[in-house]
């Protein structure tokens, strides 16, 4: 197959805020120093910000580094100034008011729809000279001996056989002197090249969250715009990490969502469930009640850490962003890491790019490690270890951290297994009963799949690859774990089903999925392998 190439001194593969700040920084030097630049972001999304999803509360201190003047634009994103935080306990029926720790207090800070705030950096990158090319997912790194010297583009038009249709497009090839891996949270790309360079050699396993998040319309009368509510306990038990989030943005805009850590050891546990349930509580129900929901959506977070960032760099390119894990946990934020780790690599690359170096970066790991974003990381790491031992420990063991030793306490803790192996078999943990849904405030899985406008070119080939299709799936994850991915995955792609003599197999719903990535990171045997789907396909979100 002959595909088109294209070249560029560097090809950033995703257009989220790491990826769209890195292209900026690049052409802002290439612009003081005199040295022409050519820059290209690809993304799998339809659209920039059609595929991104975050709370999000943006503490702008990247933002005012990297645009200085950005509140003098006129601005196409909504940004809502954090007017008043609350951090709750909740029980069934009561919600207790805790201090506000340190790391979650939002003064300075701006409730945003990060889609719409994509949108507004890639206008000020194609200002700067930038290339971006939405709706091309990057399927494959191009290598010259052990170095990588660009990605391939997914082919557009083939069938599920394999075979190209009328409107066959061979994908492209992005060849470039330096590679900037943006995909965010356990990006396809990335563990390839994870595994081809052990970059995550020596650290702890990288550990992740699901967040599910739903956007509200709701009467004024209810609406306090810059009000963050944030809460941990129920209905979660206090083995299993997580909690919600609601801000109030925009005019009357409701954000709202819960996270589950995936470390979670029950296997009948279903997050979406857990979300429906959290809503019915008398805290947030009369928020609700009366209010319209208009969209719905899910996404896997990274959250190991300081103790899990792998090795930053690979011949050829570099980590940034959520591809490396640079999300604030205690803060609960990590859009601000993430554009820093872009604009510091950016910095670090660039004298090679004048030079016309093919040589590894090794400024960046450095140069990142004198800046804040290092030293923001560091204090907050012992906070998520410390909630592996329950909810009242990690609450204790936080407090002591925070105001005794100001996150410098003279040890580490540290994330000891994966995820994926921290399920528990069925037989060992009990069956959790969800109550029905109202279709008011709580709502069914297809319903809300519905809001997120997910959509698919027909028969093209499957995204969702499983390495062994029959034994696994149901002599392991269905007799010995129940089918977790039943449960886990926030779209409903995966479902077990009978043929006539009543036997399982496992069917995959393949257009349904919002390219959250749950399966990739929980199947307990690791059968599940995600990989792009052909480019535009997948959610299309508008406010997320």
């Amino acid at each position: 197959m002959t595909r088109e190439s294209m070249e560029f001194d560097v090809v950033i593969v995703g257009a989220g805020p790491a990826g769209l700040s890195a292209g900026i920084r690049l052409m802002q030097l290439s612009q003081q120093y005199h040295h022409p630049l050519t820059v290209c972001i690809i993304d799998k999304g339809e659209e920039v910000g059609s595929h991104i999803l975050s709370g999000a509360v943006l503490e702008p201190r990247a933002l005012n580094e990297l645009l200085p003047d950005w509140q003098n634009k006129p601005l196409p994103f909504l940004h809502t100034p954090v007017t008043h935080d609350q951090f709750l306990l909740l029980t069934k029926k009561k919600a207790w008011r805790l201090p506000t720790p340190p790391q979650m207090r939002n003064h300075g800070n701006y409730i945003i729809s990060l889609g719409q705030f994509c949108r507004f950096l890639a206008q000020e990158a194609e200002q700067l000279g930038v290339n971006i090319f939405p709706g091309f997912a990057a399927t494959e790194m191009l290598y010259e001996g052990d170095r990588v010297c660009g990605v391939i583009t997914g082919d557009k038009g083939v069938d599920r056989h394999g075979q190209p249709k009328a409107n066959f497009q061979p994908g492209i090839e992005l060849r470039a002197k330096q590679v900037m891996l943006a995909e965010g949270c356990r990006g396809s790309l990335t563990q390839t090249v994870f595994k081809r360079y052990q970059l995550n050699e020596g650290v702890d396993p990288q550990t992740y969250g699901l967040g599910i998040k739903e956007l509200w319309e709701i009467p004024e009368a209810l609406h306090q715009p810059g009000h963050v509510i944030h809460s941990i306990g129920w209905p979660l038990d206090h083995k299993t990490y997580g909690g919600s989030f609601a801000y109030h943005l925009g005019k009357n805009l409701l954000s709202i969502g819960f996270v589950v850590g995936l470390d979670y050891q029950n296997p009948y546990l279903n997050p979406y469930e857990e979300f429906q349930r959290f809503k019915t509580h008398p805290a947030i129900y009369p928020l609700l009640e009366k209010s319209r929901r208009i969209a719905y959506g899910a996404r896997t977070l990274i959250e190991g850490g300081w103790q899990s960032i792998p090795k930053l760099t690979f011949p050829g390119g570099v980590l940034i962003g959520d591809a490396a894990g640079f999300l604030n946990v205690a803060k609960i934020k990590g859009i601000h890491n993430a554009m820093k780790s872009a604009m510091v690599a950016a910095e670090s690359i660039f004298p090679l790019l004048q030079q016309s170096s093919l040589m590894e970066s090794t400024d960046y790991p450095k140069n990142l490690q004198a800046s804040w974003l290092w030293e923001d990381l560091y204090k907050v790491r012992n906070i998520r270890p410390a909630l592996r031992y329950g909810l009242w420990p990690g609450l204790v063991y936080a407090a002591i951290d925070t105001y005794l030793f100001r996150g410098r306490a003279p040890w580490t803790l540290h994330h000891k297994i994966p995820d994926h192996s921290c399920l528990k078999k069925a037989n060992q943990c009990k069956q959790i009963a969800y109550p029905k849904h109202d279709n008011r405030v709580t709502f069914d899985l297809p319903s809300s799949v519905y809001l997120a406008n997910v959509t698919y070119v027909e028969d093209q080939p499957y995204h969702l690859k499983l390495k062994d299709r029959h034994g696994v799936p149901i002599e392991i994850n269905f007799k010995e774990y129940a089918s977790p991915e039943t449960r886990y995955c926030p779209a409903g792609v995966y479902e077990i089903v009978y043929n006539d003599k009543n036997e399982p197999r496992l069917m995959i719903n393949g257009g349904n999925c919002i390219h959250c990535k749950a399966c990739d990171i929980k199947d307990p045997t690791q059968n599940i392998r995600w990989t792009p789907s052909e480019g535009g396909s997948g959610p299309q979100y508008e406010m997320m």
